[in-house]
Order: structure tokens, then sequence, then C-alpha cells
């Protein structure tokens, strides 16, 4: 048997990113992080879109909509 060290992709081994900090996720936390802040931002959008799609089918603004026209 020889010495050589033997590769993960030569074993057919998928490495382990996580340990090898290849692969960062944002982790939830409380308060003012970037994750909060991207959660809240695809909210916004799906929001705004809520809204263009609900005066396309209405053919009427946000506060007819409401009742405060």
């Amino acid at each position: 048997m020889s010495s050589e060290s033997v590769t993960p992709a030569e074993t057919g081994a998928q490495p382990d990113l996580e340990k090898e900090n290849l692969v960062t996720q944002p982790q939830p936390a409380f308060g003012w992080t970037s994750y909060a802040e991207l959660i809240n931002g695809r909210f916004a959008m799906i929001g705004f879109f809520a809204l263009l799609i609900l005066e396309l089918f209405t053919h009427q603004d946000f506060f007819t909509w409401l009742g405060l026209r």
C-alpha cells in the first residue's frame, strides 16, 4: 500500500462544506440584523406586488378599496 493521501473527490465522498466554512447561511437572530432585513424586504415586495394585482383586477386604488375615499 502506498502512503499517498486520498482526496474526497477520488473516493466519491462529499466534503463537509459547513465544517470547512465554505457555505455560510444567515442565522435568525433578534434585532436589526441582515437576515431580518432580507426577510422584511421580501415580504415588502410580496405586499407591493399584491397591491398591484389588487388594482389591476378591481380597477380601484388601495384607499378606495379600503373605503377611505
